[in-house]
């Protein structure tokens, strides 16, 4: 996947999407979960609508490699990440079922490349989505 993300306007999820090394997923489980979250406003302004409810799309960019853990000292460890090539392989695995839960192409830049990701954040919302804690 090499997609250079350019111009918009979009109506988009975009998800910085990192794995612990250890973890057990089912990547088509996080999928639905996060195509299927309602986060987008209705007439009322209230977050009742999902990617599906708008037409919208979905960026997906790899943190496989890079998921750190700052709950001790200055630095963060990184020792708890995937490796790239099993990273590479969990992250297009995602992808696939993000595109199967939309039914739609997912751009997400280029694996293990520096990138530098603009964003306009429409709305003060941030999620933590924990796969382990997801009903089965």
């Amino acid at each position: 996947r090499h997609d250079n993300i350019c111009g918009g306007p979009l109506q988009m999820a975009s998800q910085a999407t990192g794995r612990h090394s250890h973890a057990r997923i089912a990547p088509l489980r996080v999928a639905k979960k996060i195509t299927g979250l309602r986060l987008f406003p209705d007439a009322e302004r209230r977050m009742n609508k999902d990617l599906g409810d708008i037409g919208g799309d979905c960026l997906a960019v790899s943190q496989f490699t890079l998921l750190g853990d700052a709950r001790k000292g200055r630095r963060p460890s990184f020792t708890g990440a995937m490796d790239p090539e099993g990273a590479s392989t969990a992250f297009d695995r995602f992808v696939a079922m993000l595109e199967e839960a939309t039914g739609r192409r997912v751009p997400t830049g280029v694996f293990g490349a520096h990138m530098d990701v603009d964003l306009v954040n429409d709305g003060p919302v941030t999620l933590i989505l924990e796969a382990a804690n997801l009903p089965a």
